[in-house]
């Protein structure tokens, strides 16, 4: 009976089958497509998070792009009416959250500006603060993530996407915009911008913009988006078209003029309205599309599966040095963000 018994038992191992990876044809409704369906409502219910950083010296528009961008109250001057604007002696970084919502899909967005940035007479590690902040966010998360009992939806407060302003001088990057994103591209998605360049001429515009792509290739700066991250062929082809266009010359504006009788987002000159969403005026809609409207989820993936997880892997390698705090297992920090080893 033994024998009989083993070949039984033998016969009830369930046999692995090759995979199969072609795509079979239905021969009636299932239904699959209705996940799609399921997550649009479950995403409208819970709505989403996105972070952004805008990065630059003072007076080139920050606050007046981010408004424009959202099309709404929420940089940083328009939280804080009324107040007094003063260069800081340091780079402070302030975030304002605000939750907005279109066509029943809210989004809790928070907008992190960093006055101070390229102000000062010595700018000698001004970025520190600001990779501070960025390795800030990405600890945070961390710490939610390694608890044995977690939430079902981790706060996230990771920056997502870093907006650069470049000064419109037309001439070249300064050392202090090559190292800052030098810096700040290998933890965070930097999207360059020329700054008020309705200050430029065409012609002087598009040498600017020749200038910066090469000396972001000399220097091998990898701005977003990124090239070692494109895995679809069609994702391939339009980033392609995004980076020829890269870095964007975008003018801001918050204020409504009238234009052959509608109304339209714009800067009054002596020469007529630069109207901000004309792809014939400025880049702004690139700029917009990217951020928004075809980049966005994208952005937040490669922000988690990329930045922060290369934040995550050298973290949990130091934890498994011999001087470890009691937080959750892992080394800890000090102020600086440096590790500790008390």
């Amino acid at each position: 009976m033994e024998p009989q018994e083993r070949s039984m038992e033998a016969a009830a191992v369930p046999q692995e089958l090759p995979p199969d990876h072609g795509v079979h044809e239905l021969f009636g409704y299932v239904g699959i497509e209705a996940v799609l369906e399921q997550m649009k409502v479950k995403t409208m219910k819970m709505g989403f998070e996105f972070n952004i950083m805008v990065v630059g010296q003072s007076g080139l528009g920050k606050s007046t792009m981010v408004n424009t961008l959202f099309k709404s109250k929420v940089s940083r001057k328009a939280s804080q009416p009324g107040q007094e604007e003063r260069i800081p002696k340091t780079v402070q970084l302030q975030s304002v959250t605000h939750v907005i919502e279109e066509k029943g899909v809210k989004m809790k967005l928070t907008v992190t500006d960093t006055p101070g940035f390229g102000d000062q007479i010595n700018n000698e590690n001004c970025w520190d603060p600001i990779i501070k902040y960025i390795n800030e966010q990405y600890e945070r998360y961390l710490r939610e993530e390694i608890l044995i009992t977690r939430k079902r939806k981790i706060p996230d407060s990771r920056v997502h996407g870093c907006v650069y302003f470049i000064p419109p001088t037309g001439h070249w990057l300064r050392p202090l915009d090559l190292e800052f994103m030098r810096r700040l591209s290998k933890i965070v998605n930097v999207v360059p911008v020329i700054a008020k360049a309705d200050t430029l001429t065409l012609e002087e515009r598009e040498e600017f913009k020749q200038r910066i792509q090469r000396d972001l290739k000399a220097h091998a700066i990898s701005v977003y988006p990124q090239e070692d991250f494109d895995e679809d062929p069609d994702d391939r082809l339009l980033n392609d078209r995004i980076r020829e266009k890269i870095p964007f010359a975008v003018v801001g504006a918050d204020q409504e003029h009238q234009v052959n009788g509608k109304r339209v987002l714009g800067r009054k000159t002596k020469w007529g309205i630069i109207e901000v969403e004309n792809p014939a005026h400025c880049e702004f809609p690139m700029l917009r599309d990217l951020l928004i409207r075809s980049h966005l989820q994208d952005l937040k993936d490669i922000t988690h599966n990329v930045h922060y997880e290369s934040y995550r892997v050298r973290r949990l390698n130091e934890s498994n040095r011999p001087a470890l705090s009691s937080n959750n297992g892992l080394p800890g920090r000090d102020e600086d963000g440096d590790e500790s080893n008390l």
